[in-house]
Order: C-alpha cells, then sequence, then structure tokens
C-alpha cells in the first residue's frame, strides 16, 4: 500500500495529575509492541502520528507545546487526545500546569478543555483519567477529578472512552484505539455505565477466576499463601470487572490472583477509597451483595451494594 493511501491520525498524549505508571504499561505491550503501535501502521491503511507526549518525544520546551497547540488547531476533529491522570481543578487549577502562555503557567484543566473540545475523541487512559484515581483519594485538596466528568462539567461533548487500571493492561489501549481508527469513536451500545469498553470490561473477575471453585464451597484463605478463595483477605474480583483472568498480564505470564495477591479492583470508580484497605474485606456501609442460599447455601454475590 503506498504512502497516498494511508491516513494518519494524529495523536495528542497529555499527562496531567498522575505517575507516568499507564505509558510505562504501555511501553510494554508484548505484541503488538509499543513500536509496532507508535512506528509501524496500526491497522492497514491507517498510521497514528504520536505529535506530543511529554515522557517519550525527543523535543521539549516551548517547540514542543507548540507542535501541540499547532496540532489541534491544524488537525480539528482529526486527532485523538490520550489523557493520562486525573484533572485538578481546585484554586483556579494551580497544583498542576502544562507550558506556558504570555509566560504565564496554563493549568492542566485549561489544557484538558482546549484540546478536548476539537478531538476526534478522548482517551480517558488509566484510572486517574477515568474516574480521579489515587489523585483524588480523601481529603483529594487539589480537586482532582476525572475526564468525563470534568469535560461534561463544562458542557464538551467530544465522546469519551475510559480505559481505567493501575495501570491498564496494554492491550485494553491498543485495542481501543483499533475499534475507533476501524469504526470511529464507541457508541453507548459498546460502553458499560461507567464509560468502559465492554469488550474489555464486560465480565465479572469472580466469574472467572481460577480460585472461584474454593469460594463456591466456602474454603476461604486466612493468610496470603493459603489455598482457598482470597475474598477474607482482601480481593476485590468478587466486585470488578474486567478480563484479567483470561488475558492475564506480562505476555500472558500471570496476573494478581493467580499469583496469590488478589484483585485490588483498580478499574473500579470506587478505586482507591471504598476498596481500601487493600487487604481487608470491603466494611459495613458499601459491601458488596454476598449472601448463601438458605436451600442450598450456595453463595452469591452481586456489585455495589450501598
Amino acid at each position: 500500500m503506498s504512502d497516498s493511501e494511508t491516513t494518519e491520525y494524529p495523536v495528542i498524549w497529555l499527562q496531567t495529575a498522575a505517575c507516568t505508571g499507564c505509558l510505562v504499561s504501555l511501553l510494554n505491550s508484548v505484541s503488538p509492541t509499543a513500536r509496532n503501535v507508535l512506528v509501524d501502521e496500526i491497522l492497514p491503511g491507517k498510521h497514528i502520528n504520536m505529535r506530543f507526549n511529554p515522557t517519550v518525544m525527543a523535543g521539549a520546551g516551548e517547540p514542543a507545546i507548540l507542535t501541540m497547540e499547532q496540532t489541534a488547531e491544524q488537525k480539528a476533529e482529526g486527532y485523538l487526545l490520550i489523557i493520562d491522570g486525573s484533572v485538578p481543578t481546585a484554586d483556579g487549577g494551580i497544583y498542576g500546569t502544562v507550558g506556558e502562555d504570555g509566560g504565564r503557567p496554563v493549568p492542566m484543566m485549561d489544557r484538558v478543555a482546549s484540546l478536548a473540545t476539537n478531538a476526534l475523541a478522548v482517551i480517558a487512559i488509566g484510572t486517574c483519567s477515568s474516574y480521579g484515581g489515587i489523585p483524588a483519594g480523601a481529603p483529594n485538596a487539589t480537586g482532582c477529578v476525572g475526564v468525563r466528568d470534568f469535560l461534561n462539567a463544562k458542557g464538551i461533548t467530544t465522546p469519551v472512552v475510559n480505559v481505567p487500571g493501575c495501570p491498564p493492561h496494554p492491550d485494553w489501549f491498543v485495542g481501543t484505539v483499533a475499534s475507533i481508527l476501524l469504526f470511529g469513536p464507541p457508541g453507548p451500545e459498546d460502553l458499560d455505565e461507567v464509560g468502559r469498553p465492554k469488550a474489555f470490561f464486560g465480565a465479572l473477575i469472580h466469574d472467572n477466576c481460577p480460585r472461584r471453585a474454593y469460594f463456591d464451597v466456602g474454603k476461604f484463605a486466612e493468610k496470603p499463601g493459603d489455598p482457598g478463595c482470597l475474598l477474607k483477605i482482601g480481593c476485590k474480583g468478587y466486585v470488578t470487572y474486567a478480563d484479567c483472568p483470561t488475558r492475564q498480564w506480562n505476555g500472558g505470564t500471570n496476573w494478581c490472583i493467580e499469583c496469590g495477591g488478589g484483585c485490588i479492583g483498580c478499574v473500579e470508580p470506587e478505586f482507591p477509597d471504598v476498596v481500601a484497605p487493600l487487604y481487608e474485606v470491603i466494611g459495613e456501609g458499601v459491601i458488596p451483595a454476598l449472601r448463601a442460599d438458605p436451600q442450598t447455601g450456595k453463595l452469591t454475590v452481586s456489585r455495589w451494594e450501598k
């Protein structure tokens, strides 16, 4: 296929209140590799062009900021905006800035608003970007919020896809980008009630857990390393929706529950406040519905119950 037949999609990767772990996860992608995603055609005839990413780009300072701004102006409604991190809103957004305008720092929240307005779609990568995450944990002095909530409050209607995780699996990100390039921004039928692609976040971890048989017979681990369901030592897999059990991590090598660590519920909007402490069962007040059938004794669970 000739260059003239290749459609290029500029990408602006904006890092806000986060730890860079989401980008590190992407860079560790096994198949396709990060190089395949950033340099090669991610799909036949479709190529992404990373115009701005503070961590991996060679440029810095004013020229880099200018490239970001020019991309938003010249490629209006034709570029993807990826936001990695929550949005600080308290005190006019002074707790996080990106570049300057006329010698004055530009708050992250202003960058998010201006760049999202003209984007083809916004991908909120990671739980911080999707729902606020750790920066929005109590007492949240910086007023951090998730991207979709921030844009809704501003009346900005650009489609937002949440790809949560602390960090997210690289496949979730690559698959979401590929889907947008193939079919355009996903519709409501493609996303769950908290804005995640059903393709990756449609199943309860509990339903596919390799320790599910222990749960069904009521055998629970009392401490790390014990055989049994990990619910009593803090596993949140019974209220967490993700395909970790079937996809696994590090090229399909392992994942949290299989290595005995338990699920921490990192893809859920309630992370981290509600699921903490991580090694304790969620307490009274906001608990999973965990019941035993009076006839059979079989245990069942449902999503968050308040």
